[in-house]
């Protein structure tokens, strides 16, 4: 961004609005940084008080971004997020006119989450070497499986604690983004490879070290994202699978293959956690050749 000017400007209204964004909205810290970073990082280019912008400086702004590659989805959510500060700024009194009025929401296309086929997900799962004796690598299969069994995202699954799994009734309970809590069950498969990891494995990872969290790192802590991130990349590749590979893809993989199966939609959305079904409906054109074959068997006129 090359629009700059010398005088600091202050980040009073964007503190502001970040917290009221937190108090009335629950949203998670991970949202809220990203919030903050796109707003201070416009302030920054304004060269002054936000709430003396004016539309064309939004548009000259994002004119910039689109220039330096930023692609339209993620304009999109700048823009979004634009909205709501000066939405919050025109109700408290800070602003007389909104400058995002008048702006239209950049066009996206539907992005089609990356998914694995069942094979793939098979070969993936058995790709850590647990016959060995690694713990590590245990864990990790522990991990892989459980987050296929329920769709987890990474940074629910690496911050679990011992107590938010119930083996008895094969369920995980998760407290998502919003804060919002729900009940997930689990796979009987991942479940054996639970409790043999909390018997066998997880003791030799912790070699005696005090801790509740269930998939600890080597140094008894919880786990940074980036590191199960490599793991996957790592295991991806050993079990010959090409293309991109994260643990976002589990996830995707998971609602992919239940609504491929005829799962519930509405279900699929409680698992995943997600606050709209509009989001979960993706999954029903992932699964559009399932959804083919099914009329192709079942329609008289198939």
């Amino acid at each position: 961004m090359t629009k700059q000017k010398e005088n600091k400007p202050k980040t009073d209204d964007i503190d502001q609005y970040i917290n009221t964004l937190w108090l009335q909205r629950g949203l998670s810290k991970n949202t809220l940084v990203a919030y903050s970073r796109d707003l201070n990082a416009f302030q920054r280019w304004l060269g002054h008080g936000m709430s003396t912008a004016r539309s064309y400086d939004i548009q000259s702004y994002l004119g910039e971004r689109y220039a330096n590659g930023i692609s339209a989805r993620s304009n999109a959510r700048f823009l979004s997020c634009l909205r709501g500060f000066y939405a919050v700024s025109l109700e408290s009194g800070r602003i007389s006119v909104d400058p995002t009025a008048d702006l239209s929401q950049p066009l996206l296309g539907r992005q089609l989450p990356s998914s694995l086929a069942e094979d793939e997900v098979v070969a993936l799962l058995a790709a850590p070497k647990t016959k060995d004796g690694s713990p590590i690598e245990f864990r990790d299969r522990a991990m892989l499986e459980l987050l296929y069994a329920t769709g987890l995202r990474i940074s629910e699954l690496v911050s679990l604690r011992l107590s938010a799994v119930n083996l008895h009734q094969g369920t995980v309970r998760l407290v998502g983004k919003g804060g919002k809590e729900r009940l997930v069950p689990v796979g009987e498969e991942a479940l054996d490879w639970l409790r043999r990891y909390l018997v066998d494995a997880r003791p030799n990872i912790l070699k005696g070290i005090p801790s509740d969290v269930l998939f600890p790192s080597a140094r008894g802590v919880e786990m940074a994202r980036q590191t199960f991130w490599y793991a996957v990349k790592r295991y991806a590749q050993r079990a010959g699978i090409t293309g991109k590979v994260s643990p976002h893809t589990l996830r995707h993989a998971f609602a992919t293959h239940l609504v491929n199966h005829g799962a519930d939609l509405r279900a699929v959305q409680m698992m995943l956690g997600h606050a709209n079904l509009s989001t979960t409906q993706i999954y029903t054109h992932v699964a559009q050749g399932r959804l083919k074959q099914l009329h192709s068997e079942h329609h008289p006129r198939g």
